[in-house]
């Protein structure tokens, strides 16, 4: 009996043999992509198909880290710079970026279907510290970002500049973040990254830059212009006028000129211009003829040219040529305040007080004394006004006519500019006191001074302690100065309030004996002691021969003058 063959449906056949196709397919896809990246799968032009993944993130973290580090090339604006990735926090993944290349699954299908499609070009995975990137990006701001510059017109040794507008740029640090990771991302070496930034338009603009130069600054650096006044002219070249011309813009944007009249007058050029048509206006100058004011010379009108004038007559020919750029400045008469008219309405009618004090001669006082006096002299304080010793007398130094002299410093004689001064001061503060009117300020020197009266002396120091007083005798008051080699006399000229003023002055109290010091040094001036001591003075004034008021003036206090012996240094 034949053995039975059991039969097998067709699809049953063609189901083993697609097993076994499928089969053969799975073990040679494993055996011919090997790893766990599929064939051809590229980032940043590195080939990582069919390794493991422990190899693709060794391979891929040298190859990454090399184009990591370098720097990004980006702009603000029209300014460029670099940034370092790794400062800014920009890094890559080297771990994720593999995950995301490898295959999805090993299943049959996932390995079969890489016999029919090759790997892609994988996007690097960018990590990205966002503080750190704000910071490099504060510290980039500081270097690229730019001020708007408006437009403008400048003028130089008589010639027109032109400034040409410009944008101002400020880095959007915030948003600049997510660029500069897109660029580091991009990695392009040669390509520069123009970063965001917040942008100003300039208010001037270049049309108007043009306009200024065509229809204001070459007429005005043309040619020079030519002021006339009382008669005399004088020429301001285009050099001049441009030190002191300029352009600012107004609301608009609109570029007008402007010119700065009190540098213009006080120029050297226009100054010496000036000269001959200029002048101060000089008082009348007053003697006495026994006690009675006379007039010795008489009074000086004044002739003055404002700033405000001088740049009204100059601005309206800047834009005229040939002969319309000369034109007149108005200039101010100036009345002097006493005059041979009106002394006597004034009040100054006759002597008020006159005090002098002796010196022993020596050069630098006579010139220092000679020369305060000189300034002084003709000094006029109207009624209610403060006089001042060093506003009228100046710093005293070599600019201003004094030299080195002796004076006291520190409670000891020294050499310094001005010295011999007090002489002055204490003149004057005499004449004051024994006119009768109000003191202000005033200070004794230190220690006291032989030929000074006890408590009614006086010394200055310029910027510390001046010598003021208001004129309170309800009239005008004169000053005269006189000096010699010897001597120095102060009087005061006006209308006497009292018959008589005179000086009362107590006892010395509070006696201190000096002491002895020897000094080496190269500034050393010998001195001679004096004892220390208080004292009070009183001033008394008198009318019919009656005491009418009297005045508790101040109580002096002198420190002992040290005796000062000086020797030569070792």
């Amino acid at each position: 009996m034949r053995p039975r063959i059991a039969s097998v449906p067709p699809l049953a056949l063609a189901g083993g043999a697609l097993t076994v196709g499928v089969g053969a397919l799975y073990l040679a896809g494993l055996l011919i992509t090997g790893g766990e990246i599929e064939a051809g799968t590229t980032v940043r032009g590195m080939d990582l198909g069919g390794l493991s993944r422990t190899e693709a993130v060794r391979k891929l973290d040298e190859h990454l880290a090399a184009v990591g580090s370098q720097e990004l090339a980006v702009k603000v604006g029209d300014r460029s710079g670099t940034v370092d990735p790794r400062q800014a926090g920009l890094t890559f993944d080297a771990e994720q970026t593999v995950d995301r290349a490898r295959r999805t699954g090993s299943d049959p299908f996932s390995v079969i279907g890489g016999f029919f499609r090759s790997g892609e070009d994988i996007e690097p995975v960018v990590r990205l510290d966002e503080n750190k990137a704000r910071t490099a990006l504060g510290k980039l701001a500081k270097t690229l970002d730019q001020k708007v510059r408006d437009g403008a017109v400048n003028f130089a040794d008589g010639r027109v500049e032109q400034v040409a507008p410009h944008a101002g740029y400020a880095l959007d640090v915030d948003a600049a973040v997510g660029t500069l990771r897109t660029s580091f991302l991009r990695g392009e070496a040669d390509t520069v990254t123009a970063l965001p930034a917040r942008r100003t338009e300039p208010q001037v603009t270049a049309a108007e830059v043009r306009r200024a130069v065509r229809d204001f600054a070459q007429p005005a650096m043309s040619a020079p212009v030519t002021l006339t006044t009382g008669g005399k002219h004088f020429t301001i070249s285009q050099a001049v006028l441009g030190e002191h011309l300029t352009m600012r813009p107004d609301g608009s944007g609109r570029l007008t000129p402007e010119l700065d009249g009190k540098g213009l007058r006080r120029s050297p050029a226009v100054a010496r211009s000036l000269l001959g048509i200029t002048a101060t206006p000089e008082n009348a100058r007053l003697r006495l003829d026994g006690d009675r004011v006379v007039v010795a010379d008489e009074a000086r009108t004044g002739v003055r040219i404002t700033d405000k004038a001088l740049s009204k007559a100059v601005l309206p020919l800047l834009t005229k040529s040939g002969a319309a750029r000369t034109g007149e400045v108005v200039a101010q008469r100036i009345q002097p305040e006493v005059t041979r008219d009106n002394a006597a309405r004034l009040g100054l009618t006759e002597k008020m007080s006159s005090f002098t004090v002796h010196f022993e001669p020596a050069a630098y006082r006579t010139k220092n004394i000679g020369r305060a006096a000189q300034l002084i002299n003709g000094s006029v304080v109207m009624p209610d006004e403060t006089w001042s010793f060093n506003r009228t007398v100046g710093e005293r130094t070599e600019a201003n006519g004094f030299v080195e002299g002796v004076m006291i410093f520190d409670d000891q004689f020294a050499k310094a500019p001005g010295g011999g001064v007090s002489a002055v001061a204490t003149t004057v503060f005499n004449a004051m006191f024994f006119a009768g009117v109000k003191p202000v300020e005033y200070g004794a020197h230190s220690f006291y001074i032989e030929r000074y009266p006890e408590g009614r002396e006086a010394t200055v120091a310029w910027g510390s302690l001046d010598l003021r007083f208001t004129n309170d005798s309800g009239n005008a008051l004169y000053i005269q100065a006189e000096s010699t080699d010897t001597s120095v006399t102060i009087t005061f000229l006006g209308t006497k309030k009292y018959d008589e003023i005179k000086s009362v002055k107590g006892p010395r109290t509070n006696v201190e004996q000096p002491k002895r010091k020897v000094s080496a040094d190269k500034k050393c001036v010998p001195q001679t002691p004096l004892e220390g001591f208080d004292v009070t003075v009183e001033r008394v004034f008198y009318d019919d021969g009656r005491e009418v008021k009297r005045e508790p003036f101040r109580t002096t206090h002198y420190t002992p003058r040290d005796e000062i012996i000086c020797e030569a240094s070792p």
